[in-house]
Formats: C-alpha cells, structure tokens, sequence
C-alpha cells in the first residue's frame, strides 16, 4: 500500500465509509474510530476547537486499486489514532503509521521538545511491541469505551418534580443549549471567559446530526439543566452518546442517567441494536454502568518525547 495526504472532501466521504466498513469487520466493537467521532473531529475539533486540518493531519494508506487499507489521524494536538483494516493488518503497516505520526503530528510540550500519544488496546500486544520498541511508555490515560445491546432492557427513570426532557427546540434556543454545555465543562472558570454560541451551528453541521436526538433536560423554571447529543448510524445500526452534561446547579438530579435512557429507547424505535459512550473517570464509569453500560473495551495511552 501506498501512503499520502488527505486531499479533499471525496477522501472525507471515503474516509467515512471505509470506518462504516471496518467497524462492521471488528464485529461492532471500537477497534477504531466510528462514523460518529471522525465526523465530530472533523466539526468540533476542527473548526471550533482548532485542533489539527484535514490536509495535514490525516494520511491514508491505498492499495493499487484504490481501496483504503488504513488511515491515520490526530485528535487533540499531540494524540493520534490508527485506523486499520483487521484483513490487511501487519506489523510493517502499523511500523510506517507509526513513523508517518512521529514526522508528521507530534506537539511541543513544556520543555520545548515534541510530543506524541498513540492510542492502543489493552491487549493489542503487537501494537504494544511495536510502541515498546520505540521507547513509548505506557501513560495513566485511559478511554473505557463501553457499550450495551439494545435488546436489554431499558428502564423508566423517575424525573424530580417539574423537570422535563425533549428534543432541542430551533436556533432560537442554541445559546441557550451552548450556555449550559460551557457551565457542565468549565465549572471553575469565570463566565467572562465564555466564547458565545456559534460554534453550535458547526455541531449541527456534521453529516450524522439530527435535532430529534439532540436531548435536553429542562428545570422547572425553563432553564436548559443537562443535555446529550445522539447521534445514529443506521447503515450499521448504532448509536454514540457524545457529550453528555449536566449544569453543576443541577448535578445529582439524575437527569444524565433518565436523558441516557431516552436516548437508548428513541435508538431502539429507529432500529439500534447497539450504543456506545466513553468513560474516563470513577464519576463517569459509575453513571454509565448505572444506564446499562457494563461491558467496555480498554484503550490505553502510550507517549514519547522526540527531539
């Protein structure tokens, strides 16, 4: 296989697919990325985040008929994952991936040197040999990416008294839905600091959105309490929670779990069979495991610094 850069939007779309496809070959379990986080990194982190362009952090590996065999990708600066297909995996493919991410995406960090964080399973033990061998050491960082089927049972959950959960309304209540988002994600930091809310017209954008699962908690007062945007691939039948958020005026409500549960049933009324949601502390692995998300595959950070 032959690597090169992305070029433009027809890679995006092939780019998509090809994940749809190795998704379904990795027996729906998050080995790599879905459709749902390379289309959020492509809005959000992208262009309103900042973190990385198209052109210059994504390469692709081809065969010589034009099918896509891998593709690497940054995320955060500095944090970047392989996507392989498990039928033409080698340890020499991922070698070269490896050596494209060290030329190509590393950051700087504090001491002026670069940077680089690779992503790996638990038990990936080739990918593991490999990083090893090139003086990655493995990190605290972790990504406990659960899942449920959508056959189990999903349970009411009793919603405190006046508290009410529905789709996001139109634009008019987008600074509204922005507001609450940026007190769930920086509790500590002065509201002076807030960007406003534009960057939500990019959420909106991403191929797979759909206002019907955008969900939203609303107190008694009107005010916008908790949110999670859904978001439904019904090419392979899954659905991701990606974020979820509850305003710290009224955390421990339980409205993170009961607009979870809303989101599983409508998932299942449109032919889910499975979702997914990321976990990465005890406060988050506890408030998934209560909605059904046991089982998880483990994926570990592995850093270097290069000179």
């Amino acid at each position: 296989m032959k690597m090169r850069r992305y070029q433009d939007d027809r890679d995006y779309w092939r780019i998509r697919e090809f994940l749809r496809q190795i998704f379904r070959s990795n027996d729906y379990r998050e080995f790599s990325w879905q459709v749902y986080r390379f289309d959020y990194w492509r809005w959000h982190g992208v262009e309103n985040m900042g973190h990385g362009r198209l052109e210059t952090d994504v390469f692709l590996w081809e065969k010589p008929d034009g099918k896509l065999g891998a593709v690497l990708n940054r995320e955060a600066p500095g944090s970047v994952f392989l996507q392989v297909d498990p039928n033409y995996r080698s340890g020499q493919l991922e070698e070269e991936m490896v050596e494209a991410a060290e030329k190509n995406l590393t950051t700087k960090s504090a001491n002026g040197r670069r940077r680089l964080h690779i992503w790996a399973l638990h038990d990936d033990i080739q990918r593991q040999q490999i990083l090893s061998k090139r003086d990655y050491i493995k990190g605290p960082q972790a990504d406990y990416q659960r899942y449920r089927d959508l056959y189990e049972p999903i349970p009411d959950v009793e919603l405190f008294d006046g508290y009410k959960i529905r789709s996001l309304g139109n634009e008019g209540e987008l600074p509204a839905r922005s507001w609450v988002s940026w007190k769930a994600f920086h509790p500590y930091e002065p509201d002076e600091a807030y960007e406003g809310w534009q960057w939500y017209l990019n959420i909106m954008r991403a191929p797979l959105y759909r206002r019907d699962l955008d969900l939203v908690a609303v107190a008694p007062d009107g005010e916008l309490a908790a949110f999670s945007t859904v978001w439904f691939d019904d090419v392979n039948r899954t659905g991701a929670f990606e974020p979820v958020g509850t305003s710290p005026a009224h955390q421990r409500s339980g409205l993170a779990k009961a607009i979870m549960h809303e989101g599983l049933r409508r998932l299942r009324d449109m032919g889910a069979t499975r979702a997914f949601v990321g976990s990465w502390n005890e406060a988050t692995h506890a408030l998934y495991r209560s909605a059904g998300f046991e089982n998880y595959d483990l994926l570990e950070s592995w850093h270097k610094e290069l000179k």
